[in-house]
């Protein structure tokens, strides 16, 4: 019903160009939208991590695709557009043409021209910041109000991540790591603040990387008087005490850490380039700072056994965590993962027709989708019960461990 309102708003607005970002989850939605508004758009444009991945995927219902970083990609093509040039000149684009333009790719079954790829912005400081005032603010702020209790907004401020885990996907920054300056990171958060928004998501993958810039950026905040709350992403080879008290004190409510696995092996094969005891060391300095902390893990890995996925679930359920999200793995497309596994994938992603757990497995697995989903619930029930009774936990805890990991090592 809301896709359906969000159809019809979309088409009232008769944009000549509308661009839509995509990502796995969102294929579906993203091509509904696109088969929608083509009638009523002039260029359809889609960007993002699947785009960049797979442009071959939105062909058919897109006139263009982004491949990587879009900013500069766009001004281009709305150009092109506005005077009638060809888009054989802009880089970093795909699109279906009959004709194999001189210097370009082309995919001879699909007829789609790859073009040049586009470089990276050299000085992320010189990309202006979003139109946030063309934004329907008042009613983002009042959903944000009363879903979470503030209203908030999304700030990045690096972009990339040097590491290579070999899950994730890095389709439009690659393999690498560029940085704002603090003074301009914290003109965009004044920017936000000055809209009544009063809660920002920084999302970068790794914000808490560089430690050096991160003391610069909380420090700017409190020199220049700001008073908001804020969350991040961090690694846990980055965090010390020192400064997840430094990040609490200028306002950091919650950090969330991808800690994926509680065994060392699977770290390693996971390429994550982190420990157990980094992973807990990390968690405790967050939460003795003040920190509201979650954590991700992925259970069931390829290559894992029953013995590590248990020490993944005991692991967890023993943090100080006050947010804790376990997921099935997921093959992204052009990742090592994928590159691993590819033989075995046997769907697409595609949403889940119910809501239970909203966890699909798309490859042909070491470990039934059905223990998939049980290890879970089993590693939420007990985080649950750790929290609900504390120090007391043992007493129930230590006996639901017992008969589910009895049924967990039994199960196909």
């Amino acid at each position: 019903m809301k896709r359906d309102v969000a159809l019809v708003q979309a088409a009232r607005a008769q944009a000549d160009v509308v661009g839509i970002y995509s990502m796995m989850t969102m294929r579906e939605d993203s091509i509904t939208f696109a088969r929608h508004l083509h009638p009523h758009t002039k260029l359809l444009v889609a960007g993002g991590p699947l785009p960049s991945c797979d442009p071959k995927v939105f062909m058919d219902d897109f006139d263009v695709v982004v491949v990587g970083e879009g900013e500069r990609t766009m001004v281009e093509l709305v150009q092109a557009h506005e005077t009638g040039s060809e888009k054989a000149a802009i880089a970093g684009i795909a699109y279906r043409d009959s004709q194999n333009d001189e210097g370009m790719k082309r995919d001879k079954d699909e007829g789609i021209m790859l073009t040049l790829a586009r470089a990276f912005a050299a000085n992320l400081d010189d990309i202006p910041f979003p139109a946030r005032e063309l934004l329907p603010n008042e009613r983002y702020i009042q959903y944000g109000q009363q879903k979470f209790g503030h209203g908030k907004t999304t700030v990045m401020t690096t972009r990339g991540c040097p590491f290579q885990c070999e899950f994730c996907s890095n389709a439009v920054f690659g393999v690498s790591y560029r940085e704002r300056s603090a003074a301009n990171v914290v003109d965009e958060v004044e920017q936000a603040l000055s809209l009544g928004y009063d809660y920002i998501h920084f999302a970068d993958d790794v914000f808490t990387f560089n430690k050096k810039r991160l003391l610069e950026i909380c420090a700017e905040i409190k020199r220049r008087g700001l008073s908001f709350k804020w969350e991040c992403l961090g690694r846990v080879d980055s965090i010390t005490p020192e400064l997840a008290f430094a990040m609490k004190t200028a306002g950091c409510s919650r950090v969330f850490f991808g800690i994926e696995s509680g065994n060392d092996e699977v770290l390693r094969l996971m390429n994550k380039r982190i420990t157990v005891e980094q992973a807990r060391s990390a968690v405790t300095a967050a939460h003795e700072a003040g920190l509201n902390v979650g954590a991700f893990f992925i259970v069931c890995y390829p290559g894992e056994t029953n013995e590590t996925v248990l020490d993944t679930l005991r692991f967890a359920s023993s943090l100080p965590l006050d947010y804790l999200s376990f997921t099935m793995p997921y093959p992204l497309p052009n990742t090592a993962l994928h590159e691993r596994v590819k033989e075995r994938i046997n769907k697409s992603w595609t949403p889940p027709e119910s809501g239970f757990l909203e966890h699909i497995c798309i490859f042909d697995a070491d470990f039934s989708e059905t223990k998939m989903k049980f290890a879970i619930i089993k590693g939420q029930v007990s985080f649950l019960l750790n929290r609900r009774f504390g120090h007391h936990a043992y007493v129930v805890v230590r006996p639901f461990e017992a008969i589910t990991d009895f049924l967990f090592q039994h199960m196909k």
